[in-house]
């Protein structure tokens, strides 16, 4: 692929409307603690200096403790995997998400997030990927035959990608469409971005025991939201299970139910979170993935038509996408390279436990551990031309990325349990839109991504839907 790539680039005139993937300018100087806090409210992104992006190691103080921005694979992996026990979450992050995630498995930490984990993994088999890669198709058509032709002219792609994607998690996990309940799930889920997902300084100076103006805003959220979902769960819970697990709900219960009444199995208010965090982090991230993936496309022809030429080629149909999906690799090597330039978890913070050392510097007890996917995707000394848009790097036969440098889901222990879930989605997605029209964006007007809680537009242009024939 990288030669068709690079051919295409130097012969296609349309090669000069190419645009620089976006990204905000990195900080000049380190920043005193209050436009600190306040930088990291109006875009995280922004904030790291540009040695971020050539040091292995970068440390500095904040708010009165150590902080170290981590960059060397073999210092990641410590953290990760090696001595992943000696870092934990940090009050502030808890505080933030625990509203919308409750004790799902994305906060939940020992004995009771390894639980967790071994009750849930049967549902991420991979012999699920088949159902996943059908729901993708069948949501994708049935999103494309709902849209006119006169709409089609401006486009909303990250809210149109919200929508589908919320419709193949919860086909996928709960077997139900969201007709009834997904303008109340994406009005709740918008509010939590705007409103409540930004650090503010009591976020980070405040005890962890002591309650914020932001915490009482966030308890009225989890208070709506926990309802909604209860009432999701208690609809999907009123049907009885399969004989053979339908989706990720019934497998979630028949491992439950293997536990029997001990202290194994989920308990209501468990689930509850569970399918809470699965129908967030099961769409949101992906539509992102989406979005960023297409305005990419948009942006340089070239990679858009070898795409669709895949696509074109590749059989799409209901009966044989399952076999289909995994043979897409234009448009995985496509997604792959959309989450190295925007990667959902933008930055993973970490607390330790403990005194530890990386490399030449002592980690203190407290220190707060940064290991930003943001920084280390695009860093110097781990990817040649850091910055640019080459998919080829993720094609087949590629030189794959040096281990602990490419984190778009996390590593070790707690990488994201639905990641091939995710990959075969946007894959699907991509080429059933790509395979019949051409992505054009609509004005010259540029955009710039905004860390919150992953990486979002500052505002969502629209695009132009051509028909390919």
């Amino acid at each position: 692929m990288t030669a068709t790539f690079d051919t295409l680039a130097a012969a296609d005139p349309r090669h000069a409307r190419r645009r620089a993937p976006p990204k905000p300018a990195p900080a000049k100087a380190l920043l005193p603690a209050p436009l600190a806090i306040l930088a990291l409210r109006r875009n995280v992104l922004a904030t790291w200096g540009q040695p971020a992006y050539e040091l292995d190691i970068v440390e500095r103080p904040f708010l009165g403790r150590q902080s170290i921005l981590l960059n060397d694979p073999s210092g990641i992996r410590h953290v990760l995997v090696d001595n992943h026990e000696s870092y934990g979450r940090t009050a502030a992050g808890i505080r933030i998400l625990e509203p919308i995630t409750g004790k799902g498995l994305f906060l939940s930490e020992g004995a009771q997030w390894k639980r967790q984990r071994r009750l849930m993994a049967p549902a991420f088999a991979p012999r699920s990927l088949g159902f996943v890669a059908e729901a993708s198709l069948a949501e994708t058509e049935r999103w494309l035959d709902d849209l006119p032709a006169s709409r089609r002219r401006a486009v909303d792609l990250l809210r149109a990608f919200q929508g589908v994607s919320l419709e193949i998690a919860c086909r996928v996990l709960l077997s139900q469409s969201m007709d009834r309940h997904g303008a109340a799930l994406r009005r709740l889920i918008t509010r939590y971005g705007r409103r409540h997902a930004r650090p503010s300084a009591f976020d980070l100076l405040l005890p962890d025991d002591w309650r914020s103006p932001d915490d009482i805003g966030r308890g009225r959220f989890a208070r709506e939201w926990r309802k909604l979902v209860d009432g999701i769960v208690a609809e999907r819970a009123a049907r009885p299970p399969a004989d053979e697990p339908a989706d990720l709900f019934d497998a979630m219960r028949a491992a439950t139910a293997e536990s029997g009444d001990g202290p194994d199995a989920f308990g209501a208010e468990e689930l509850r979170d569970q399918i809470g965090t699965l129908i967030v982090a099961g769409h949101e991230t992906t539509a992102l993935a989406l979005f960023w993936s297409s305005y990419l496309l948009a942006t340089h022809p070239e990679a858009q038509d070898e795409l669709a030429g895949e696509a074109a080629a590749a059989d799409l149909s209901p009966e044989r996408i399952g076999k289909s999906a995994p043979a897409l690799p234009v448009a995985r090597a496509v997604v792959s390279e959309a989450l190295r330039l925007y990667p959902p978890a933008f930055s993973l913070v970490r607390e330790a436990r403990q005194p530890d050392r990386l490399g030449e510097v002592e980690v203190q007890k407290g220190a707060l551990v940064v290991i930003a996917p943001w920084v280390l995707h695009r860093h110097r000394r781990h990817w040649v031309d850091p910055d640019g848009f080459r998919p080829e790097r993720f094609s087949p036969g590629a030189t794959p990325p040096e281990r602990f440098t490419y984190l778009p889901f996390g590593a070790g222990p707690r990488v994201c349990i639905g990641a091939q879930f995710a990959l075969t989605e946007a894959a699907v997605v991509l080429a059933r839109l790509l395979r019949d029209f051409r992505l054009e964006l609509v004005g010259r007007r540029p955009i710039q991504p905004v860390g919150v809680i992953t990486i979002y537009p500052d505002r969502p242009p629209p695009f132009r839907l051509v028909p390919r024939r």
